[in-house]
């Protein structure tokens, strides 16, 4: 059988009594030895030098009461009981020193006594199983019999809510609440992503550490990043603000400025100082859209300043300091990046400890029609219209919705673009079949020609004549000016077009390569870019 060992605090005010009189009072310390059905073997009492005569009247009496327990007076002495990080750090220097024999003894930590700074500090490392231990909490009773009113009750708290049915349904009612918050209120029949839902709120809930959010454009991941600041800042304590900003918008001295801040005359146009975004990101989060985006030098600084938490903002040698939390999102391939030379390996190894891929709507068709309730009840807080389909319409769209004829190659955007069409000419509120199928048409266009990227690459080569040019050459020249469009820098495009063949040269010198190449067409780098 194991021995019983409590950990506690001497109580300085509840268990000071004097004289015999004290046998009438409750002392939560020597009233948990009284216990007929708790018998404690030892007790480790956390004393204060300057109370060690009141220490040792309790264990004269807990003697008294219990001789098989023996009492180990541990002083532990505080500047300030209520200080939380000095209470915490002392009762973590306690404890991570104590060598715990758990196949001999079992430990409680008697709550009832110390100040209510270490009651919760007690809680915290308890539940953070730097403790082995439960509970044990310890109250007086109402009687008119002296002798059970000093030893009072005691009851035993297992943080194991398993144990504990009530409170085990009403926090698996909250998760699920916190579950259906990320998705934005969309119920999803989709188990790969719910599972997903799942591994996200523990993380946003249980680390600081940054995300990276993986998904093809318009999989929702702005809108999920600005749902796990919302439960951060409910749940996980984080007061500053949410900052967004897409990063294939920056360029140049724009990136920095805008990310990291500038000073007054820091390049023409700068007449004024900027903090910077992730300056305005701290206590808070920040959500770099298209992280693959950045060039080369702000990907140099942002690992800086994660690291750090310090950046040198534009024009400036005083370094800036921001405590944000990072949320990284990307349609790319980061990892096939670094191999071109896009992206920083180290950068990529600091924010993949949580990433996150989601997948598109057309892995997600069986969730087509919860998402299609979400997107009209967005158009009707927007436009303060409310319009719905009529049962034969809802059918006909959502039946083409989930066939292998809707590409959804944009996904949710193009949910709700399709949305707010037929919502903007659904005649008196009501979508009816002849808006569906016009807007099944418009969707089967859009993608069969190709959309918009289509006809941007196909200008550049406008002033070719086709007829001269092979299938072959053309169709690959289709491809290249298309890197090219995607493509910051003649070099960038370079890479991304000679990736296997450039790794045999001793000097890749890809900018020349693909210059040689355009100019077999007649084509240069301005025309195409």
């Amino acid at each position: 059988m194991k021995s019983t060992v409590v950990f506690g605090f001497l109580g300085t005010s509840l268990d000071r009594a004097q004289g015999t009189d004290r046998w009438s009072k409750w002392r939560p310390t020597v009233a948990m030895c009284q216990q007929e059905d708790l018998l404690i073997s030892r007790v480790e009492l956390l004393v204060e030098t300057k109370f060690k005569n009141l220490a040792q009247q309790v264990v004269a009496d807990i003697q008294q009461v219990s001789p098989e327990t023996v009492v180990k007076v541990n002083e532990i002495n505080f500047s300030d009981p209520w200080d939380f990080q000095e209470v915490y750090e002392g009762l973590y220097d306690l404890i991570t020193n104590y060598s715990f024999k758990t196949d001999k003894e079992d430990y409680f930590i008697h709550l009832t006594t110390g100040t209510h700074v270490a009651q919760i500090c007690w809680f915290l490392l308890n539940e953070a199983n730097f403790i082995p231990a439960r509970l044990l909490q310890t109250s007086p009773v109402r009687t008119d019999d002296r002798h059970a009113s000093a030893a009072g009750r005691y009851s035993i708290i297992d943080l194991d809510l398993s144990k504990y049915d009530r409170l085990a349904t009403r926090f698996a009612q909250e998760q699920e609440k916190t579950l259906d918050f990320l998705k934005s209120g969309i119920a999803t029949k989709s188990k790969t992503f719910n599972k997903l839902i799942e591994q996200i709120e523990l993380v946003a809930v249980n680390s600081k550490a940054p995300m990276l959010i993986m998904g093809p454009t318009g999989a929702g991941k702005s809108m999920l990043a600005s749902r796990i600041f919302d439960l951060r800042h409910s749940r996980a304590g984080i007061t500053g603000r949410f900052v967004e900003v897409n990063c294939a918008t920056l360029r140049g001295d724009q990136a920095m400025s805008t990310l990291f801040g500038h000073k007054r005359g820091a390049f023409t146009g700068a007449q004024t100082d900027r903090p910077g975004l992730l300056k305005e990101a701290d206590k808070g989060l920040i959500f770099l859209d298209e992280i693959g985006e950045l060039g080369l030098d702000e990907q140099a600084m942002l690992l800086q300043a994660l690291e750090d938490k310090t950046f040198l903002p534009l024009g400036s040698d005083k370094s800036v300091s921001s405590d944000f939390q990072l949320i990284a999102g990307t349609n790319r391939d980061l990892r096939m990046e670094v191999q071109t030379g896009q992206f920083r390996e180290d950068l990529l190894a600091r924010i993949n400890l949580w990433t996150f891929t989601l997948p598109s709507l057309a892995e997600r068709r069986e969730d087509i029609s919860a998402n299609l309730d979400f997107e009209l009840e967005r158009f009707a807080k927007t436009h303060r219209r409310q319009v719905r389909f009529n049962k034969e319409s809802r059918d006909a769209f959502l039946k083409f919705a989930r066939s292998p004829d809707a590409r959804w190659s944009a996904n949710f955007r193009d949910l709700n673009a399709a949305v707010t069409r037929m919502a903007t000419l659904a005649p008196k509120g009501r979508i009816t079949t002849t808006c569906v199928e016009s807007e099944i048409a418009r969707l089967k266009d859009g993608w069969s020609s190709g959309g918009i990227e289509k006809v941007t690459t196909s200008a550049a080569l406008e002033g070719l004549d086709r007829e001269q040019i092979d299938p072959f050459d053309w169709a690959q020249l289709e491809y290249v000016l298309q890197v090219c469009k995607d493509s910051k820098t003649l070099s960038d495009a370079g890479r991304k077009l000679f990736t296997v063949s450039r790794t045999s040269k001793a000097k890749a010198n890809d900018a020349d390569r693909l210059k040689k190449y355009l100019a077999r067409f007649g084509l240069t780098w301005d025309q195409v870019k």
